[in-house]
């Protein structure tokens, strides 16, 4: 397990999108963070939109277990990134850059939510990725098969479902 100076980078380098709302409460904050710290565990570098609420609580748990986390942040001030970011990107773009953050990961996990948690789901699943979701969005749509997003109950199952994706489709 890394110390909270090291930085694991798997080679080749994965990276697993959490998205979420910008402020949540305690239950959601606390999902986010254990996925986080889960994801740092498996070796995953963590992407994000670098701000706060699921977005901070998910960076938290990533940096204390040693884990890479990196935030596409709305602004162009690499200073507004949440205090676990370890790689601020200051895109200037606002909401866009919401497509940032999920062309950036492999497999994308989405906590709670709101209407930018949405469009990033869209994103995601307009480029062919895995939508892994604890309590958000449930879509339904009669000229697409399968669920959109596949949903979990914990953490655990999140990560779980993810890491088995990402390992498969190395090389």
């Amino acid at each position: 397990m890394a110390t909270e100076t090291q930085v694991m980078i798997p080679a080749p380098f994965r990276a697993v999108a959490v998205i979420g709302a910008g402020a949540c409460d305690d239950e959601v904050a606390a999902d986010a963070r254990e996925v986080g710290r889960l994801l740092a565990l498996e070796g995953l570098a963590l992407v994000c939109g670098g701000l706060g609420g699921v977005m901070e609580a998910a960076c938290e748990g990533a940096y204390q277990a040693g884990g890479l986390t990196i935030g596409i942040l709305p602004g162009a001030n690499p200073l507004d990134a949440n205090a676990y970011v370890r790689v601020p990107i200051a895109t200037g773009l606002g909401e866009a850059r919401n497509a940032l953050v999920v062309r950036t990961a492999d497999v994308v996990i989405a906590i709670g939510g709101e209407y930018g948690t949405l469009s990033e789901i869209g994103f995601a699943r307009k480029l062919g990725k895995l939508v892994v979701g604890i309590g958000t969005w449930e879509l339904d749509h009669p000229t697409f098969a399968g669920p959109h997003v596949l949903l979990a109950g914990s953490a655990e199952e999140a990560v779980r479902a993810v890491a088995a994706v990402v390992k498969t489709s190395r090389g």
